[in-house]
Formats: structure tokens, sequence, C-alpha cells
């Protein structure tokens, strides 16, 4: 007979995901729903966000819409306001919203410079705090996955520079909070994914052209292939593992 436990270890969790209206967002917020989480799938786009909503209790899930724009602080409070109340306190937190460069260093205006620093690094700061501040308030347990990039480590000179230094910095926060928030048995890890198919890869591949024959596999990686990190560093499995940075690349990055 099946073991509840096995197969839905994160029911009776508040999961808060945010830029889940699309790629690995998305994917994300399935992942934790199919594990029995209850999930808050945020995101800027708000109209993309009910066909996500509809897709995980289509499949037998839970889910919440919460807009969110990760740069506005005043949003941030808002909505974990929102789930808080409607849901209940979010005791998974997956800091996945980020945003491309997508230029040159020295031809990047300030507004773009700007704007990732805003949603690739003080968003996912601000979150992460906001939701720690509640949880430990509240005396509870609790999980924060940062979404980082394989491009924290090996930067070639694709047009990413800023991109790749906001990465950087999130798996140094990752390793300071784990620090902070030991005491309180708030876990902080980050993933770091190599290429995998998405939109943001999308835009990647439109602007570079076809990168994977330069793979050992000659392939993008699949969404798939991340959830078992996922799944891994939310569940009671890792109860002992903060501050840790998983690398998921596929074998695609130098080291």
């Amino acid at each position: 007979m099946p073991d509840a436990t096995t197969d839905h270890p994160l029911t009776g969790q508040v999961a808060l995901v945010t830029g889940a209206s699309a790629g690995l967002g998305r994917h994300f917020a399935l992942t934790l729903a199919g594990a029995g989480a209850v999930v808050a799938v945020a995101a800027r786009r708000t109209e993309r966000l009910a066909d996500v909503v509809a897709e995980i209790e289509a499949a037998g899930g839970s889910a919440y819409p919460v807009p969110l724009d990760v740069t506005a602080a005043e949003a941030i409070v808002a909505a974990v306001d929102t789930v808080e109340a409607d849901l209940g306190l979010p005791t998974i937190l997956v800091n996945n919203a980020g945003m491309p460069d997508a230029q040159r260093a020295h031809k990047m205006p300030l507004e773009l410079v700007d704007a990732v620093l805003a949603t690739n690094l003080r968003g996912p700061w601000l979150l992460a705090t906001e939701v720690a501040r509640r949880l430990i308030a509240a005396e509870r347990p609790g999980r924060i996955v940062n979404i980082s990039s394989m491009s924290a480590f090996h930067y070639t000179g694709e047009g990413a520079a800023l991109y790749s230094v906001t990465k950087a910095a999130v798996n140094r926060m990752t390793e300071v909070l784990a620090v902070e928030w030991a005491r309180h048995h708030i876990n902080v890890t980050a993933i770091a994914p190599g290429a995998f198919a998405s939109e943001m890869m999308d835009g990647m591949l439109e602007r570079m052209g076809d990168v994977t024959g330069a793979f050992p596999r000659r392939r993008l990686g699949d969404p798939a292939q991340l959830e078992s990190a996922l799944l891994f560093l939310t569940s009671p499995a890792s109860e002992a593992v903060t501050g840790t940075v998983i690398q998921v690349d596929d074998g695609q990055t130098h080291r």
C-alpha cells in the first residue's frame, strides 16, 4: 500500500512560488502542489496565473493566484499578507522570479541595471526576510529555496554579466541567511540550474543560436529534472541541509 507521507510529503504546508506564471516557476508550483502543498502562485503577469491555478486544480492540487511585482517592497508585504490571510502562514518560499540582462555590461542603461538588481537580488532578499520574520514570530520552521544559476559559478562572456553577479549574490545570500536563521529552524538553500528549457532560455537561444552542441550531452535540461532537488530541499528528508547550493546542470558547465 502506498505511504501517504511519501506520496505527499508536503501535506499541510503552504508554499509561495514567485515568477510562477511561466517557465521553471510554473513547473515548481506544479511540483509542490503535486507533493501536497497548498501553493500560492505569484507573478506580475496576472492574466497567466489563472491558467496555472486551473492546471494545478485539474491535477487534484490546491492553488491560489497572488499578483506580485517583486521589485516593489510594499507589494511583497501585501502579497505575504494575502497568502497568510487566505491560506495560512507560508512555510515554503521558492524565490524564483528573475530577469536576464542580455546586454554587455558597458552598454546597459541605468534603468536596466536597476531592474535586474531589483528583480534578481533585492526582491528575493525582501521576500526571504519577510517570510522569515513571520515564521520566527510564530515559532514555526520553514524552508526557503532560492533559484540561482550556474552562471554564478562560470561566465563565458555571453552578455549577461550583471545577471551572473546577481546570481552569485543569491548564493551568498543563501549561505548567510542559513547561518542567521538556523536557530529558528528555517532552512535556506538554493538550486543553480544550468541551461533548461524555459521562456528565458528561448530568448537566449534566439539571440545566440543553438548552444547545445557545446554540451557533453547535447541537450537542454528538462524542467522535470529539477523536481527531485526541489522536493528534497522542501521535504522532511533535508532537515539538516541548509546553506547549500545544489548545482543541477546535466554536466554542461566547466568545473
